[in-house]
């Protein structure tokens, strides 16, 4: 049912939106009303508390459409999981049931001295008179441009902080980020905080932890949304090849005859077969509270990046022309799936996850 109303709300409209760099109000107010922009959000807080497994399958269903409003689920969910996860119960209280409802988040990471080293983020939070304030810099935070909420990772004191901020509040500039690579529709967007005041109940109580496990307690999420998305786009490339490869005629015979593009299609069939259960068993530790579960979410992120950009390489070569134009979706796939490898993590800092844990595991 969920697939249906997301194929009756997208249809084959996400090559105009990629083209435009905008996703319909219509579309994003729907799925948010519904919940369905993080569904994992609990029942007790007015969402559909969905597993993890089945948000993930959702999730590639949307990103075999358009990975792009995928985005933006990840970053609605990403919020959502940080709220769960250092909230006390009154901000859970204040908080969630709006992003439930549709209200729309993002989380700024990221800023011009610190991407894969978060340890070096400069933005900061003071309190002062009962309100926080903070200022700083953000850059590259997807779905700023349609966000509500700004849930913006800082410096407090010596520590880290999560603080929630009204994108309208008086002190915050959005810039959308012109003609990005992929997502183009994601509304990425860089971020200035000059002297913004909030309630100091907007800090989530859970801060004051070191950065790096703020972090990476948002990413987890992130890495587990941008993973399955990753199956989406996968999916959306084999669909591609196969429906090219059964018609088109060279040499007198379908492209699907030739061993060379036979080759290329079962190549694209492992991939996906491959991602899709990492991610399950990925998505299956989360739901059983495994402390395995956050390098479980590395690893599906990495083999869903690495082999989405490699499947969507492999479908415009086969497309050739038919698919090397703006929009179609083997050349959105190609583009997005290059983002896949940068966020999140780069496939540089997954490795290096990687590795520590087979040393760790090794002794």
């Amino acid at each position: 049912m969920l697939d249906d109303l997301v194929r009756e709300l997208v249809g084959d409209r996400a090559g105009e939106w990629d083209l435009a760099g905008e996703l319909p109000e219509d579309v994003l107010g729907e799925l948010g009303k519904r919940g369905l922009l993080c569904a994992q959000v609990p029942v007790e807080h007015g969402g559909l508390g969905m597993s993890s497994l089945a948000n993930g399958e959702f999730t590639a269903f949307v990103g075999s459409l358009c990975s792009s409003l995928r985005s933006v689920m990840t970053s609605q969910g990403m919020a959502a999981w940080t709220i769960q996860r250092l909230a006390d119960a009154p901000q859970r209280r204040e908080f969630l049931p709006r992003l439930a409802a549709g209200a729309r988040a993002a989380v700024a990471f990221s800023e011009p001295g610190a991407g894969s080293d978060l340890s070096e983020i400069g933005t900061r939070v003071r309190v002062e008179d009962g309100h926080a304030v903070l200022d700083g810099h953000k850059t590259w935070t997807t779905a700023a441009h349609y966000a509500d909420l700004l849930l913006v990772v800082a410096r407090h004191g010596d520590a880290g902080a999560v603080v929630v901020v009204p994108a309208d509040a008086p002190g915050v500039t959005v810039d959308r980020v012109a003609d990005p690579l992929g997502c183009r529709a994601a509304g990425h967007a860089h971020l200035r905080f000059d002297d913004v005041r909030v309630p100091v109940s907007h800090v989530l109580a859970g801060g004051g932890q070191p950065l790096p496990m703020l972090v990476t307690t948002a990413l987890a999420y992130g890495r587990m949304s941008v993973a399955w998305g990753c199956v989406g786009i996968l999916r959306a490339c084999l669909a591609a090849v196969t429906g090219h490869a059964a018609v088109r005629e060279q040499f007198g015979a379908p492209l699907a005859d030739h061993q060379l593009v036979a080759a290329h299609i079962a190549d694209l069939l492992v991939a996906e077969r491959t991602a899709t259960l990492v991610c399950e068993r990925a998505s299956e530790l989360w739901d059983a509270g495994s402390p395995e579960s956050v390098v479980a979410a590395v690893l599906a992120k990495h083999v869903g990046a690495t082999r989405a950009a490699e499947a969507a390489s492999t479908a415009v070569q086969v497309l050739a022309s038919a698919g090397a134009r703006d929009g179609h979706v083997v050349a959105r796939a190609y583009r997005d799936a290059k983002l896949m490898e940068i966020i999140e993590g780069t496939n540089e800092i997954s490795l290096l996850v990687l590795a520590d844990h087979a040393m760790r595991a090794s002794r």
